[in-house]
């Protein structure tokens, strides 16, 4: 048996998983981590990651290793996002993190980014033809997947932060930074020449800003021990928890059952690609995953040690609900 750690370094929260792998490819979770880190907070036009937010996230990231440090003959890998792919600063910051940490970042692409998404999803839910979307704090990513197979992978620079801090109040959100910042989604949308393909097409979703949607369903039908991987919705249903956290302001949004209070400032940026691309493809039906990067990362592993196809005909089981 193999342990292996994955660490996520994404522009909202940071994220670990240990596991261990068995000689079959299946594999057991020992250990979960998240922490809030908001990397991506103030970078501004000039995309330069703020000392506040790099000694946040020092402190996260130091934490995690302290965590692998507890096992013996571990690989670990360490990933980093869409922040770090946009910072100017970009090769300071991974140097900190390798003198005051000991880790080694590696930066992915957005490409890279949205396949690990793709395996994280499709090796765990039950789906062949559906739109996949991965909204985070400053990037999402989109998959056209056909027949289980990854058609078309893109990511695009909008995110729950910085929609949030570009166009929306953090208060009360006016008419006109909503539409501004919607206007600017679409633009996004429209950039994307294969997306008028998925229309109607069936969402996946995943990301902070969309798991919250489904936890606030939850919670108003008084289902909240139902597994969120998995859990579906109906688009109008969507459309109408957003117009109820639209129709309030910070204090009141961060009272929403399912709404984690440190979420409340960036609540309405983050689902707004969800609501645009509701709309763009005319789709009807949400279903909530909670595999992403960190589970892609791990299939890709099992793969290397079983010779095993990644892409799994019979999805592995993903029933645990952890609060990101």
């Amino acid at each position: 048996m193999k342990k292996f750690a994955i660490i996520d370094l994404g522009s909202n929260s940071a994220r670990m998983t240990i596991s261990e792998i068995h000689p079959d490819g299946s594999y057991t979770v020992l250990e979960r981590m998240q922490e809030m880190v908001r990397l991506s907070n103030n970078m501004g036009p000039k995309k330069v990651l703020q000392k506040p937010e790099i000694e946040r996230t020092l402190k996260a990231l130091d934490g995690f290793n302290q965590a692998i440090h507890k096992y013996d003959d571990i690989t670990v890998r360490a990933v980093a996002t869409a922040a770090v792919r946009q910072a100017t600063n970009q090769a300071k910051f991974l140097e900190l993190v390798q003198t005051k940490v000991g880790l080694t970042l590696e930066v992915l692409t957005g490409e890279q980014e949205a396949h690990y998404d793709y395996l994280g999803v499709i090796n765990t839910l039950n789906v062949s033809n559906t739109l996949i979307l991965d909204t985070g704090g400053a990037s999402s990513e989109l998959i056209f997947v056909v027949d289980k197979e990854s058609r078309h992978e893109v990511s695009i620079p909008v995110g729950a932060v910085n929609i949030s801090e570009k166009f929306l109040e953090k208060d009360k959100i006016s008419a006109a930074a909503l539409f501004q910042a919607f206007t600017a989604v679409d633009e996004r949308l429209n950039s994307i020449s294969w997306l008028r393909q998925a229309h109607e097409f069936p969402l996946v979703v995943l990301g902070g800003s969309n798991r919250t949607l489904g936890k606030i369903s939850r919670r108003a039908k008084h289902i909240q021990d139902t597994p969120l991987h998995g859990y579906r919705i109906s688009s109008d249903e969507a459309f109408g928890i957003y117009t109820d956290i639209l129709s309030k302001d910070l204090e009141e949004r961060r009272k929403i059952a399912g709404l984690a209070k440190e979420r409340g400032d960036i609540i309405v940026g983050g689902l707004m690609p969800l609501m645009a691309l509701l709309r763009y493809v005319d789709a009807n039906k949400i279903t909530f995953s909670q595999a992403g990067i960190r589970e892609g990362i791990l299939f890709e592993k099992i793969n290397e040690f079983t010779g095993e196809a990644v892409i799994d005909p019979e999805p592995a089981a993903l029933t645990v609900d952890i609060d990101d």
